[in-house]
């Protein structure tokens, strides 16, 4: 039966395989071509807790400034930030930077061909490593994403609420992992999830397991995967203070590594906690723009109040630094501080 699921599956695939920058198509792939694990690596990175369709331009401006991972090692961390700005999870650009200078300076600039030596670079866990080592290698390893967890839980009418039921969704998907083609395979897997067996109104009537699917046959494919339900999210308060000089320069100061968008150019201000603590980064006469900043993190509801204020020249900050309104990009800043600065442009509208 395996065999000819992922007969099914491949020849699916091999007609209606997405086409994304970073992928080599099966035609491709069949003839020798196989892809460049750098470019996997990146793409995977990217992808986490997001969609192909936010990474695409974000993976092609990467790969254009930094075509290989030696070029990645060798680039400034700002630029890297700044690039990445708007992506999330500023972790993982952290990350991206230890694993390109790691890959570089161990392995003479080639990323390791197998999951054992991959899972000791920065950054690269179970998921990310079977990926690459599957995608880019051809090892036959289990790729187990969101959409392969849905794609399983169907396919087996597997009732037990995520995240319960990872262990059990990775045996079924490692039973199904084939040793020809596993990387054509285990991106089959997540095209059919991203593009059939979706998490509402999956077109059971294309999909090329639909004569297997438990789920199918007993009717409760709407309600697979099932979830344990979420605690609410709390929300957190806090003050941006966006401050710029008679010049034009704006006060910005770059947040810790680590915590909540480490390394990242940002607005000074409070820390984010039950109430805004007000604590101006220098001495002037601060307006509230009257509309607050509102984002939302994986573990909670942010609201920034919006200061804004003009300085002279003379004017030192207790902390932060002028950047020069020439050097500025909004876009180097992450979403919830390009949030805050375009509410002062409003505000002066």
């Amino acid at each position: 039966m395996r065999e000819r699921l992922n007969a099914e599956l491949l020849d699916w695939y091999d007609h209606h395989a997405r086409i994304m920058p970073w992928r080599v198509g099966p035609a491709d792939r069949r003839a020798g071509v196989m892809p460049d694990p750098y470019r996997i690596w990146l793409s995977e990175v990217m992808l986490q807790q997001t969609t192909v369709a936010a990474v695409k331009d974000y993976f092609v401006r990467f790969t254009t400034r930094w075509p290989d991972v030696q070029a990645l090692a060798n680039a400034r961390d700002e630029d890297v930030m700044g690039e990445w700005a708007g992506l999330g999870y500023y972790a993982r650009a952290r990350n991206l930077l230890k694993c390109a200078r790691a890959v570089v300076a161990d392995h003479d600039g080639q990323f390791p061909d197998n999951l054992d030596a991959l899972l000791t670079l920065p950054g690269i866990g179970p998921y990310t490593g079977a990926a690459i080592s599957s995608i880019a290698f051809d090892r036959a390893e289990t790729v187990l994403d969101g959409n392969v967890e849905r794609v399983m839980a169907r396919m087996f009418d597997v009732h037990t609420p995520l995240p319960a039921a990872k262990p059990d969704l990775m045996k079924l998907a490692a039973d199904l992992t084939p040793q020809a083609r596993p990387g054509d395979y285990a991106q089959a897997v997540m095209d059919l999830g991203a593009t059939i067996c979706t998490p509402k109104n999956p077109a059971c009537g294309l999909c090329p397991w639909r004569s297997d699917c438990a789920a199918r046959l007993a009717g409760t494919q709407a309600e697979l995967p099932k979830k344990t339900p979420k605690k609410p999210k709390p929300t957190r308060y806090g003050i941006a203070y966006v401050a710029r000089r008679v010049d034009g320069a704006f006060l910005l100061e770059r947040r810790p590594d680590k915590g909540l968008l480490g390394g990242m150019l940002g607005w000074p201000g409070s820390e984010w906690g039950d109430v805004a603590t007000e604590c101006p980064p220098i001495r002037a006469e601060w307006q509230d723009v009257g509309a607050e900043a509102r984002h939302t993190f994986t573990h909670f509801h942010l609201r920034l109040r919006v200061m804004t204020a003009l300085v002279p020249m003379d004017r030192a900050p207790d902390h932060g630094a002028f950047v020069a309104q020439s050097d500025f990009r909004p876009s180097d800043l992450p979403t919830v501080m390009r949030k805050a600065f375009d509410l002062t442009i409003k505000g002066r509208n």
